[in-house]
């Protein structure tokens, strides 16, 4: 972050320009994958929906009706996890097992597509494939959280086959994984800190000393607030990781005051179920830049 003063700077590149004047706030734009003007809302498993008697569904989450409910919101931003079937299906979906949030059960990489295809998540909705998403939303940015080893390869021929190497960024709570899939993609993608990345940036933002510790070339730090009872996020954190030209995005928010707090303290981005909570507090402060809106 910084101020252009007088002299301003072009809008491409690592930065792009926020506001008019000599107040204007520099966010980073380290990939193509957040050419969105910041704060940016992600719409965690497509977030939470209200039906059409009322209801809230929590218990939709990564499926279609989820994901084209926050898209008619107006988010630009959708994040979901992908597992693969036995026979390489690519499948957006939390869980290793289908016992959870669908009506049968089994383990996913131990099924053929055409079992877990009959599943219905809630009762009621299938489980996506991942490409059948990207091909729905075209405008739309998936952030992707791989969780298991046997989803990189199929994720990677995804990616390939759809040319969504600027649309997406992957993620893992597994540091290997992550390091792996980074390794496999023939063309660069967006990716977030992994485990060890992310401790890494916090022991940087103890001290300059540290700094060097910090890996480079990142698209950005997803981070709870904390990890167990040791706080993760901090205000240092956040100013190290824009010098470090990563942006800081903070899951899973459902609280509208905490998000205001996030916000003010200069955070990047908020991953969130109650995507309209999380509309409303960026449309109130004018920072909602739904789908479709210009970037430049």
């Amino acid at each position: 972050m910084g101020n252009a003063g007088g002299r301003g700077f072009e809008a491409s590149g690592p930065w792009r320009r926020v506001g008019a004047g000599a107040g204007i706030l520099l966010r980073v734009i380290s990939h193509r994958y957040l050419d969105s003007p910041a704060p940016i809302g992600l719409a965690h498993r497509g977030g939470w929906l209200t039906d059409a008697s009322g209801r809230v569904r929590t218990g939709l989450e990564n499926t279609a009706v989820a994901f084209q409910h926050a898209v008619d919101l107006g988010f630009r931003y959708l994040e979901t996890d992908v597992h693969a079937t036995r026979d390489g299906v690519l499948l957006a979906f939390h869980d290793p097992t289908l016992d959870r949030a669908t009506d049968r059960a089994g383990t996913i990489a131990d099924l053929p597509f055409s079992e877990v295809r009959r599943a219905r998540v809630d009762g009621t909705e299938p489980v996506p494939v991942l490409e059948d998403l990207l091909g729905s939303w075209p405008d739309v940015r998936f952030n992707i959280d791989v969780k298991a080893d046997g989803a990189v390869a199929p994720l990677v021929e995804v990616v390939r086959r759809t040319n969504a190497y600027d649309r997406v960024c992957v993620s893992s709570f597994d540091q290997r994984r992550l390091d792996r899939a980074r390794k496999a993609f023939d063309r660069p993608v967006a990716t977030s800190c992994g485990p060890v990345d992310v401790a890494r940036l916090r022991c940087a933002s103890l001290s300059p000393l540290l700094r060097l510790l910090a890996r480079r070339g990142l698209a950005c730090a997803q981070i709870p607030l904390r990890a167990g009872r040791f706080p993760l996020l901090s205000r240092d954190l956040i100013a190290t990781a824009h010098r470090l030209g990563l942006q800081v995005h903070v899951w899973t928010i459902n609280d509208g005051p905490l998000m205001e707090r996030l916000l003010d303290a200069g955070v990047d981005g908020i991953v969130s179920d109650d995507t309209a909570t999380l509309r409303r507090v960026l449309r109130d402060r004018g920072a909602w830049h739904p789908t479709g809106t210009p970037t430049a």
